[in-house]
């Protein structure tokens, strides 16, 4: 079983800088992936920085250049950088973790079966 759980939301001015945070608490399963997704009242779960095991990172094309994933394997802990904050950036933003079985893109909501509660991104203009 994997436990995440985010922190680390808050409102920002467009512009502005914040670092999300998951801790992850993982038991004898495991994952290939952890990625970040975020999701807009009304819309499906974006995914927008994966990482794998081997520290392998993907980025969404709407992120690149501006958010940076990373992981902290002493603690645990997976880390979204975010730079050049947008208001489009508003969102739930979400933890989530696959199992060594999963299948699909990796970007896809449906190949995650663990995820955390979320934590609230605001950016205003």
């Amino acid at each position: 079983q994997v436990h995440l759980v985010e922190s680390g939301g808050d409102s920002v001015q467009s512009g502005g800088s914040l670092t999300l945070s998951c801790t992850a608490t993982v038991g004898e399963h495991g994952y290939r992936y952890i990625a970040w997704f975020r999701q807009t009242p009304g819309n499906e779960r974006e995914g927008v920085a994966v990482i794998d095991t081997s520290g392998w990172t993907a980025y969404a094309g709407s992120v690149k250049g501006r958010f940076a994933i990373a992981q902290d394997n002493a603690k645990n802990i997976f880390y979204l950088q975010m730079n050049s904050l947008k208001p489009e950036d508003t969102a739930m933003y979400y933890c989530a973790a696959d199992s060594l079985v999963s299948g699909g893109y990796y970007f896809s909501p449906q190949r995650y079966i663990h995820w955390g509660r979320g934590t609230q991104v605001t950016v205003s203009s």
